[in-house]
């Protein structure tokens, strides 16, 4: 007895919402808010990790307010639910700050912070997000941002040539 094998052909429903062309980009799962945690604080050097969580939620809200659109969007998608939920809670600003001010803004929102340790947390929050959300989105934020951010995120910052 010879067994034919049958074959289906799936169909997808016209109202079907196709996915966005920057999700090819992303994580293929979230990443778990204690590994996002636990790499902040091995990058920071934090003996906690509840200072580490605490630094996180932190530099992300802040953050939050100054990614906007699909990059926002994206960034909230890759990123643990915790995280994403401390980023997208923020109402987008309207005038964005500079680096310097930006790590100024985490040093209010931060008991006993001066600029230098702001900074500190600034970095070692936004340098692991590359490795997590990968570069491309990176990339993307930093198109948003003023000029400056890219060094809190772990990069060089380049200027446009003239």
């Amino acid at each position: 007895m010879t067994v034919t094998p049958m074959t289906t052909t799936a169909t997808v429903p016209t109202t079907a919402t196709p996915l966005p062309t920057t999700a090819t980009s992303l994580p293929a799962e979230r990443p778990a808010w204690a590994d996002l945690v636990r790499e902040v604080q091995e990058t920071g050097q934090y003996p906690t990790a509840a200072e580490a969580e605490r630094v996180t939620r932190t530099v992300l809200s802040a953050l939050g307010g100054h990614v906007i659109g699909d990059e926002r969007v994206d960034l909230a998608r890759a990123l643990p639910e915790e995280a994403a939920r401390a980023l997208a809670s923020q109402i987008p600003i309207t005038q964005p700050l500079t680096a310097s001010e930006f790590v100024d803004s985490v040093a209010a929102r931060t008991e006993g912070a001066t600029p230098a340790t702001a900074r500190w947390d600034v970095s070692s929050v936004l340098s692991v997000l590359p490795g997590l959300v990968g570069e491309d989105l990176i990339t993307r934020v930093l198109a948003q941002l003023p000029p400056g951010y890219a060094l809190l995120f772990g990069r060089a910052e380049l200027s446009a040539a003239a």
